[in-house]
């Protein structure tokens, strides 16, 4: 079996499942940029291929916009694919090392608090979810 086929199976998954979940891609440096000069609260992905990305961060993010409080929008980049996009994306985080996967909520293009991989792997799905709507609760508008 050829690994990059695999590979792209595996990635193409991967980004499917985050937009699924209702994220729009950011795939260049240009893209993130646009995204977060929008007014608000945004709601970054960092995603990634590992098992706590999929058994973890995806499904979490995808139930805990379920929520009283959501952000305006929800974007993600991908960690080891689009280089330039997490890259630029991460420039953001200040005072955060890069981590994937890992959540950052912007707002108005500052962060303002992340989960990093560490606080996702070894996690409940529902834990990972309570500490998405915590920084709901804390920065975004009620539906």
């Amino acid at each position: 079996m050829d690994f990059n086929f695999f590979m792209n199976d595996i990635v193409e998954q991967a980004r499917n499942e985050a937009v699924a979940a209702g994220f729009q891609e950011l795939r260049t440096p240009e893209d993130v940029e646009e995204a977060f000069k929008k007014s608000g609260t945004t709601l970054v992905l960092v995603n990634s291929v590992c098992g706590c990305a999929g058994g973890l961060a995806r499904p979490a993010a995808s139930h805990a916009v379920h929520y009283d409080k959501v952000p305006t929008q929800m974007v993600t980049v991908f960690a080891g694919q689009d280089k330039e996009a997490t890259e630029k994306a991460r420039s953001y985080f200040e005072g955060y090392p890069p981590s994937s996967p890992s959540f950052a909520l912007m707002k108005d293009g500052k962060c303002m608090g992340m989960i990093e991989r560490h606080e996702i792997e070894g996690s409940e799905p529902i834990e990972v979810v309570q500490k998405l709507q915590g920084l709901f609760e804390a920065y975004c508008e009620e539906v």
